[in-house]
């Protein structure tokens, strides 16, 4: 009897605590409760909410998740290589979207040969809220780099106003990082990482790109560089490059980044201050202006000379499919490069030049 009557207010006092718990959870829901929020969130030492959103999804538009955390340094301390090296990309709402270019790049990491671990050294730079909060989602490390000046969350089509002015937000914000002491591949998100690029990359260069067209040597000017593929080096020499090529902007209206380094690689500055510059083959480094047509020497393949995101979207999947075809393969028939890309497609040269063509006229 006594045991019984003990029971009974336990019971009780467990009821008790579990409707306060479900009471208050609910209140924190509703009232997205700033101080409840960050107690939630001291449940877990990532950078991301994506467990808590999962749950809640409502979080995804509270301004409370969209908001950075923790500071620049933090995160790049945190997702550094020993070397102090972070993998950098941009995203905007447009590639952000489930199903679209940010997940066909993520996959791209798992599924490529031994990719995976650079997951944990990629830092996903957020050009507006809804593009942090999906990487908060899907990602460990995200950082909220809206502009207060330009609205980035759609696709910026080619050459238009916003589009150059996200272009030039990403070589000011990539040149403090290289002040902040930390080397960077920068890639754009509609890069597939394959293979390791490390090995690949030269030793004594400051800073590297990959082409649009390599003309057969790595350290000649008139290869034509796509700026959505660099591993640079912190030092004095790259910082003030950098700042030179950021500067250029004035000297150049109305182009973008790629273009202004077109014109600045042969710039007597270059020489004046040291920079050690060298362009990265095709063969290795591909993309659709020019495939790397050997699927055993790709490390990444970008989805260049490309416009319009379904066009690029339905190239991207045909790409990954072709690579998990290629891995399917016994060794003896890798070797012998029996499968080559089926791309590009949509994104084929035709098109594009018809693009440019309809283009050219309209503004005629």
């Amino acid at each position: 009897m006594l045991r019984k009557a003990k029971t009974i207010p336990l019971r009780r006092a467990v009821a008790a605590s579990f409707f306060f718990a479900t009471v208050s959870l609910s209140c924190l829901v509703l009232l997205g409760d700033v101080d409840s929020h960050r107690f939630l969130s001291s449940f877990h030492s990532s950078y991301s909410l994506s467990g808590f959103t999962r749950i809640f999804p409502s979080v995804y538009n509270d301004p409370v998740a969209t908001s950075n955390e923790y500071p620049l340094e933090k995160i790049l301390n945190e997702a550094a290589m020993k070397d102090r090296t972070v993998i950098l990309t941009t995203l905007n709402e447009a590639w952000a979207a489930p199903n679209s270019v940010i997940d066909l790049f993520l996959e791209s990491f798992r599924i490529g040969d031994r990719t995976s671990t650079f997951l944990d050294h990629l830092v996903i730079i957020a050009l507006d809220q809804k593009a942090f909060a999906r990487c908060q989602v899907i990602h460990t490390y995200c950082f909220s780099l809206v502009s207060e000046e330009a609205d980035f969350h759609e696709e910026a089509y080619f050459m238009t106003p916003r589009y150059l002015m996200m272009m030039w937000k990403r070589i000011d914000f990539l040149r403090t990082v290289l002040e902040m002491g930390y080397n960077f591949v920068f890639t754009d998100a509609d890069i597939m990482w394959f293979r390791d690029p490390f090995p690949l990359f030269h030793l004594d260069a400051d800073f590297q790109i990959a082409c649009d067209h390599f003309t057969g040597r790595f350290d000649d000017v008139q290869n034509r560089p796509n700026g959505g593929f660099n591993y640079v080096k912190s030092n004095n020499r790259s910082i003030e490059f950098y700042k030179f090529w950021y500067s250029s902007r004035e000297t150049y209206p109305g182009y973008h980044d790629q273009d202004v380094l077109n014109f600045i690689k042969v710039h007597p500055f270059i020489t004046d201050i040291g920079l050690k510059m060298r362009f990265l083959d095709t063969t290795n480094f591909g993309g659709l202006c020019e495939p790397s047509r050997d699927l055993n020497q790709v490390c990444t393949m970008h989805a260049n000379c490309c416009l319009g995101m379904d066009s690029k979207l339905h190239d991207l999947r045909i790409m990954l499919q072709d690579w998990k075809h290629y891995l399917s393969l016994p060794t003896s028939l890798k070797r012998l490069s029996v499968v080559s890309w089926r791309v590009p497609q949509k994104c084929s040269i035709e098109s594009l030049l018809h693009h440019n063509s309809t283009e050219k006229s309209v503004e005629e």
